[in-house]
């Protein structure tokens, strides 16, 4: 008997995916919920698990091609027998037991016998290999807390890439030309910046902050913050307390417009941007407000490693009531961001350069920082847009009032 394949529901608004990479080819013997398949919609890429068990007889649409939710991919077929060269694929078994200790010089290798229920899950929802971890546990088992120092080792090196070497293409009298379909995410980018460019009066503030204290609160506390957290702290967690407390003060910020009305949001889901393996995502911080540094620092380095995995559910990614998107990362040192409909605001950091800027009367050295507030000036004026920037501002050149919240 024949089993097709199709394209399952993935979410309220997603009517459409293309095609971003199959994993087994015709002829493969597949397990029942073994990957098989990466959809990419416009809001996240995901894996599409085997229906049945059987042998993948043909393959219906091609990496690249779009289809609709309902429409066939493949065909499996399921009377078909394994052959007796094929082995049976890994069971997917987060409560296997673990293996007896390895010697201490095989057990560095972070290998599969000797990755802990735990760390094994981590392994899964991050979609990273155990190979790649370095294991430190006993007898060399690999552990959780390895694969979050993994992760926050691999974030750091995402949070602040290197200047990208760019090797110009060869002059060569070569005239043709290249077309490629836009992916379902880039598309929707694309149409979500237009309405926000239609649909809202858009208008940037810009204000800069003096890094100075944080700076040296991230060297001061960063052994003993890692070392309890499993990550680094960064700055996105000192400007998120920051614009949660200006939020409180300036509300038509964390609004939005629906018909006539204006809709106050009474709780803070900020929406982190991260680049992604296909583009940006803004996954969302539900009741950042709540959160500590700790589990700020922790969802943001979660949010990027499954981001570069292309792992991000599409839930994570809906429902944000104010953005922040960090350029500085990539070496931006001034821009204007876009605001995300339906929300209303959207904080742009920007890279820390050191500038000659007057302090009580001389001319010091100090780490700055540009930062812009794009803002629909339909429900919010200058005056408050403003404000919201200068209470950034205090809060983060003096970073002991948030912690001490006075």
């Amino acid at each position: 008997m024949a089993a097709k394949v199709e394209v399952p529901e993935l979410g309220e608004s997603v009517s459409e995916v293309q095609i971003a990479e199959w994993l087994k080819k015709p002829g493969d013997w597949v397990e029942l919920d073994e990957p098989l398949v990466e959809l990419e919609s416009d809001k996240a890429t995901v894996e599409l698990p085997a229906p049945v068990a059987g042998r993948l007889t043909d393959i219906l649409k091609q990496t690249g091609d779009f289809a609709n939710v309902g429409d066939a991919l493949a065909v499996i077929d399921e009377t078909a027998e394994r052959g007796q060269d094929e082995p049976a694929a890994a069971p997917r078994n987060d409560a296997a037991p673990a293996a007896e200790p390895a010697p201490a010089a095989a057990a560095s290798s972070g290998g599969d016998a000797f990755v802990m229920p735990a760390a094994r899950k981590a392994l899964t929802e991050a979609g990273v290999p155990a190979t790649q971890v370095t294991a430190t546990g006993p007898g060399g088992r690999l552990l959780k807390e390895d694969v979050k120092r993994h992760l926050a080792d691999k974030t750091a090196t995402v949070s602040a890439p290197p200047t990208p070497v760019v090797t110009p293409q060869a002059l060569n009298g070569d005239r043709s030309e290249r077309v490629e379909p836009m992916s379902p995410i880039r598309r929707r980018i694309a149409e979500r910046l237009v309405e926000s460019q239609q649909t809202a009066a858009l208008l940037t503030t810009f204000n800069e902050i003096d890094m100075s204290r944080v700076v040296a609160m991230r060297r001061l506390h960063q052994d003993a913050f890692r070392e309890r957290y499993g990550v680094k702290l960064g700055f996105m967690s000192f400007f998120t307390k920051a614009a949660v407390e200006a939020l409180q003060l300036i509300p038509q910020l964390n609004a939005e417009i629906q018909d006539k009305n204006i809709v106050f949001k009474n709780y803070f889901d900020i929406g982190i941007a991260v680049g992604g393996g296909k583009g940006l995502v803004v996954p969302v911080l539900r009741d950042a407000g709540l959160m500590g540094f700790g589990e700020i620092e922790q969802r943001i380095a979660d949010f990027a490693a499954r981001a570069q995995a292309k792992k991000i559910d599409p839930d994570e990614l809906a429902g944000g009531t104010f953005t922040i998107s960090n350029g500085g990362v990539y070496g931006s040192l001034l821009g204007t961001p876009i605001v995300n409909p339906p929300q209303s605001g959207v904080l742009g950091l920007h890279a820390i350069q050191d500038r000659p800027v007057v302090i009580d009367g001389e001319i010091q050295v100090r780490p700055m920082m540009y930062v812009a507030l794009t803002y629909d000036h339909r429900i919010i004026d200058g005056r408050e847009a403003a404000t919201f920037l200068m209470n950034v501002k205090r809060s983060v050149e003096n970073p002991e009032r948030m912690m001490l919240q006075i």
